[in-house]
């Protein structure tokens, strides 16, 4: 990428925007004000009211409900007449479709105020109209009302008319008073209704507020399909309008990020180096040498999107003072061969970041942009997050049906929605599940029945779970398994901050920052993983991979490996990272600091157990859900006991096993008609949860891992994305 400065005269600004536009390439840098003598441009004439216009028919659009992915495509378009033409009457329907809506939630709630009336049968002319008997119709409690009416002084005679909850009042005041029956009642559970102005019966009342609501559902429906007609008619001008519309405002609000003189202006940006020319030679075609392009500065990137050189160009050695127009009508740049203001980036720009992965690669992305988006001077770790995260899930499910339904839903979220980042879950998802079903083959289950295993593999699937006491030996393993994943995934971590900060600074911060909290990691697992004070250690770190499950023949290191380890990796590890926080706090913040964080690379490490436990965890929900189904047994010496399922047999089946048989549940399924319909119940919710638990289980152990234990060893984020200035016409042509 080329930071590069465009120059040129006031009078040739809209020409230079225009071919800048059309060439999509220069992501322009915004000017922040520093420079003595520049000032940020002004909007072209008519900026205003081409946003204006725009918001119109974006309005329009969501009015009408134009799909934006409608294919078509028309010539330059004339905006003003026609958008205040279609603009009117799409305003009067909407006004009718809005008065027409109105009126039948109206008409809603006045139908739905005539339950009680309907409930007393009463005619609406008998409600209202006395001279001095004053009536009140509603709902309540018709003991309460009684009391009240009863306790009243001013009411001389009263009688209730009562269905269900709906209670009709009539009252006759004592002579010289009135109004007297809304007081009275203030006091009693009653809540009033309006009883409209009629003479028939409620029902028939009802009946002529259904013929209107139809009536106006029709109207509705009317309106609806003039809209849907108007739409059909205009949609392509207005999606034509609202591109064009929007490409006019860019170019117009462009010189906002300009640098301004009296007569000229200065503009900005970052463009692949390998286009420079292409600018210079459209800028030169369209304006002459009323303008001057000059590559500033030049930063290199590799494969990955990372910065690997950055280096000033010739252009940008002198100073530039304040552009003049010549006397020929080109422009002509002061410098006054030394540094001045305008000498620096107009606003401390840095390089954009160009992510570009292979395909697989890019939904993990969103995890690392969800952060913040790789600065110019990082590695993007998707990669990385490809590699790892998908296997830390697989692994913790480790089941064919639950992985299967995993891939099903990823499929599902991945090709049902348009947004880029919910696809990009989607994708993920793909992932995981398929990592899910790898593992559930090689564990051999579905949906925690050991099916695969029997079938498959002959009852001795490559690896287990360990959740029975006969393959204790299992779990054990998966605890240190867990531990040498942890090792190796910091490690890279480690690795890349180091490579990033000797680029960035020198071999002496790598080594004291990145570099010893890695001396210090590996020397202290290097001296736990040996023989040195081995009666102090579980024997388990020793035996699993010498004897069972895996006979490789390693019991540990020796005990002067262990010491060269801790004395020569962990100590020295210290006492160079005590160095470093001393460089920054001052000697005594410094030591103390270095001191107890240097135990963190003990916790970092066992932070990755949680692979092993969930691991245990999801099997051991899982197979509760199937025992309290199918049933199931124990079978062993006491210590060494397998699990069986019932799946082929009864609950009697267990007895005829011997003494070292012993049934743990005998399974819903073995309980009659009720069992089994009870038992479906538990082993289909009970199923659901597991797999929803998954994704907040796993899913989110695994989103920790690689965000506090991983990405926190190297990145920053804080990139910014390429965007270069311009738009790609998909709804009109070029002009």
């Amino acid at each position: 990428m080329s930071r590069v400065s465009v120059t040129g005269a006031d009078r040739v600004l809209e020409d230079v925007i225009e071919t800048i536009h059309e060439l999509r390439l220069v992501d322009v840098t915004d000017y922040d004000g520093a420079w003595d003598g520049f000032d940020p441009g002004d909007p072209i004439a008519g900026a205003d009211e081409a946003a204006e216009r725009l918001v119109t028919v974006r309005s329009l659009q969501s009015l009408l409900d134009v799909d934006p992915e409608r294919e078509g495509r028309m010539g330059s378009v004339d905006v003003a007449d026609r958008l205040e033409s279609i603009r009117g009457e799409a305003n009067t329907l909407d006004d009718r479709r809005e008065e027409y809506r109105e009126e039948r939630r109206s008409v809603d709630e006045r139908i739905s105020a005539m339950g009680p009336l309907r409930a007393l049968g009463i005619d609406l002319d008998l409600l209202s109209g006395y001279d001095t008997l004053e009536t009140r119709v509603g709902e309540g409690e018709p003991d309460s009302v009684r009391a009240a009416l009863d306790a009243a002084d001013d009411v001389a005679r009263h009688e209730l008319f009562v269905e269900d909850d709906a209670i009709a009042v009539f009252a006759d005041p004592v002579a010289g008073e009135e109004g007297v029956l809304e007081d009275v009642l203030v006091g009693a559970e009653f809540a009033a209704i309006d009883v409209p102005e009629g003479d028939g019966a409620p029902a028939e009342y009802v009946s002529e507020l259904e013929a209107r609501r139809d009536e106006l559902d029709r109207e509705t429906d009317d309106v609806e399909n003039e809209l849907d007609a108007l739409r059909e008619e205009h949609a392509d001008f207005l999606l034509a309008a609202e591109e064009q519309l929007a490409i006019e405002v860019e170019k117009r609000e462009a010189p906002l990020s300009f640098a301004t003189t009296e007569n000229a202006f200065v503009a900005e940006g970052w463009i692949p180096t390998e286009r420079f020319v292409d600018l210079a030679e459209a800028l030169g075609d369209s304006v002459g040498e009323h303008c001057e392009v000059e590559e500033l500065e030049r930063a290199a990137y590799d494969s990955d999107g990372r910065l690997i050189d950055r280096e000033q160009t010739d252009a940008d050695e002198g100073g530039r003072g304040e552009p003049e127009t010549a006397a020929d009508g080109g422009v002509a740049v002061e410098t006054d061969g030394g540094s001045t203001e305008a000498d620096r980036p107009m606003s401390g720009s840095e390089p954009p970041v160009v992510q570009e992965n292979p395909d697989p690669v890019r939904p993990f992305e969103m995890l690392v942009n969800l952060i913040d988006r790789p600065k110019y001077s990082e590695l993007d770790p998707s990669v990385v997050l490809f590699l790892t995260f998908p296997a830390f899930f697989g692994f913790m499910i480790g089941d064919f049906g639950y992985g299967l339904l995993y891939t099903a839903i990823g499929g599902l979220v991945y090709t049902r929605f348009e947004s880029d980042g919910i696809r990009s879950l989607g994708a993920i998802g793909l992932w995981a599940g398929g990592f899910t079903m790898l593992f559930g083959i090689l564990y051999g289950e579905v949906f925690g029945l050991h099916l695969i295993a029997d079938y498959v593999w002959g009852g001795h699937p490559p690896i287990e779970k360990g959740l029975s006491p006969a393959g204790i030996e299992w779990a054990q393993l998966w605890l240190v398994v867990s531990l040498l994943v942890g090792l190796l995934h910091m490690t890279v971590g480690y690795l890349i901050g180091f490579v990033e900060e000797f680029m960035e600074a020198d071999l002496r911060t790598a080594v004291l920052e990145s570099g010893s909290w890695l001396i210090r990691m590996l020397g202290i697992w290097i001296w736990i993983f040996s023989e040195s004070v081995a009666d102090s250690k579980p024997d388990f770190l020793f035996t699993v991979f010498n004897g069972e499950p895996f006979a490789l023949g390693f019991s540990g290191f020796s005990a002067t490996v262990g010491i060269v380890g801790l004395v020569g990796g962990f100590l020295l590890g210290v006492v160079l990272f005590i160095i470093s926080e001393v460089g920054h706090f001052g000697v005594l913040p410094g030591i103390v600091s270095g001191a107890l964080e240097s135990l963190q690379v003990l916790v970092n490490v066992l932070s990755y157990t949680r692979l092993a436990a969930v691991l245990l965890a999801k099997a051991g929900m899982a197979f509760v859900v199937n025992l309290l189904f199918f049933g199931a047994y124990r079978e062993g010496p006491a210590g060494a006991q397998e699990f069986h399922f019932l799946l082929d047999h009864g609950p009697g089946y267990v007895d005829g096993l011997g003494s070292g048989a012993e049934l743990m549940f005998p399974g819903l399924v073995h309980m009659g008609i009720g069992g089994v319909i009870g038992g479906v119940v538990v082993l289909v919710f009970g199923h659901v949860v597991v797999l929803a638990l998954g994704v907040t289980s796993a899913g989110l152990q695994a989103i920790r891992l690689e965000y506090v234990e991983f990405l926190n060893k190297f990145y920053e984020g804080g990139g910014d994305r390429y965007n270069p200035f311009g738009r790609e016409r998909e709804h009109t042509a070029e002009n």
